[in-house]
């Protein structure tokens, strides 16, 4: 019987706990969603399976000498997984209707709106029994407005790692659920008319404006603000690399090996922190909510935006770009898009869209910049 009760107590049956069994089945939701749901399965599928290998008893994963413990400290407690992710993303991103249109940089900027919005909302939270949430708790929470997963894990990773399980997934989540969320919030917010607002064609743009743009990028950034230079400095290198056509190699190995490499590592990595001692408390779901509002005050600021440069410039401009804000690159351009042919089917508004939506992910990275340099240690 000794033996027996030896080798009992040797398995995790065991051992586990309610809360262990918890997270396993919020791991086995992640993968449904990812392989049936298709949301955002590069990165749900990872860090579901990441969280039913942290919450196995007495494996040791996530614990010094375990795989996911290294894969943590290695690449998210050290910042380089998501800048690599940034280099990829760059060398993905195509500036011309951004460049063609230099006022959509507003509209990036508006969507950021939904950051700081909930950075206080975050505060507030304090005010009901159970929430503790610090500048730098809250800080880290609002990020997820921008809808920049990088972003949001790389802010998490400075000022509040302990979040930082609840923030990825909020804020991938909120990416994969993009063309739910969005297309109730613009119509609500524009006429029928405005949104069959067709937009003049675009000029072309040369490739030394596309070579010029990521270096005159960077340069803004490192003079007036440097904390950002990390993300947008990636970003950058790896547009450049795009442009620049002298180094296609590199950049197709951005654009693919890399990153892909990279995604596999970041999700198991996030995975690991989805733990029941550091995920199931009363914080873990105002972050979910206060994500939702993050998201939606973005979405609602941008339309406004919009809405507003319609009114004032002399060239027509459909509300419904300004959704596209938000950095979901480049989902939310596609939900404007689909939006804009519901309301007239000659209307393409795909590549007017690209604008604000690129520019959305220098602005999250921007706002990411702000927040380190006001909060940050």
């Amino acid at each position: 019987m000794d033996k027996l009760n030896v080798l009992w107590d040797s398995t995790a049956l065991a051992h586990f706990e309610l809360g262990q069994i918890i997270m396993m089945a919020v791991g086995l939701l992640l993968l449904y969603l990812a392989i049936v749901k298709k949301f955002e399965p590069l990165l749900l599928l990872p860090i579901g399976f990441g969280a039913l290998l942290t919450n196995i008893p007495l494996a040791g994963f996530d614990q010094p000498g375990g795989i996911l413990y290294y894969i943590y400290e290695v690449g998210i407690h050290s910042g380089v997984f998501p800048l690599l992710i940034f280099m990829g993303v760059g060398a993905m991103t195509d500036f011309g209707a951004l460049i063609a249109n230099p006022r959509m940089l507003l509209l990036g900027a508006a969507a950021q709106f939904g950051i700081f919005a909930t950075l206080f909302g975050a505060i507030l939270l304090n005010l009901i029994p159970g929430f503790e949430f610090s500048l730098k708790d809250a800080s880290a929470i609002a990020i997820i407005g921008g809808a920049d997963g990088p972003t949001a894990i790389f802010l998490a990773s400075r000022l509040a790692p302990e979040l930082l399980g609840a923030i990825a997934v909020a804020a991938y989540s909120y990416m994969a659920l993009v063309p739910i969320i969005q297309p109730p919030i613009m119509k609500l917010l524009t006429t029928e008319d405005e949104r069959k607002i067709e937009m003049a064609q675009l000029r072309i743009v040369s490739r030394r404006e596309k070579i010029l743009f990521p270096l005159a990028v960077l340069l803004a950034t490192i003079l007036f603000l440097p904390s950002a230079t990390p993300l947008v400095g990636m970003f950058c290198l790896g547009n450049l690399m795009r442009e620049c056509g002298v180094v296609d190699r590199l950049s197709n190995t951005a654009q693919n090996e890399l990153i892909n490499i990279v995604t596999i590592f970041l999700g198991l990595a996030v995975g690991s922190k989805l733990s029941a001692e550091k995920f199931l408390k009363v914080e873990t779901l105002g972050i979910l909510a206060l994500g939702a509002i993050a998201f939606a005050i973005g979405t609602a600021a941008g339309v406004l935006m919009a809405k507003a440069m319609n009114k004032l410039s002399h060239t027509k401009v459909n509300p419904l770009i300004g959704a596209a804000g938000v950095s979901a690159v480049p989902m939310a351009a596609r939900v404007a898009n689909k939006v804009g042919l519901e309301a007239n089917p000659h209307n393409f508004l795909l590549m007017h869209a690209m604008g604000p939506n690129v520019a959305g992910v220098l602005g999250s990275a921007v706002a990411a910049g702000i927040l380190l340099a006001l909060v940050g240690p």
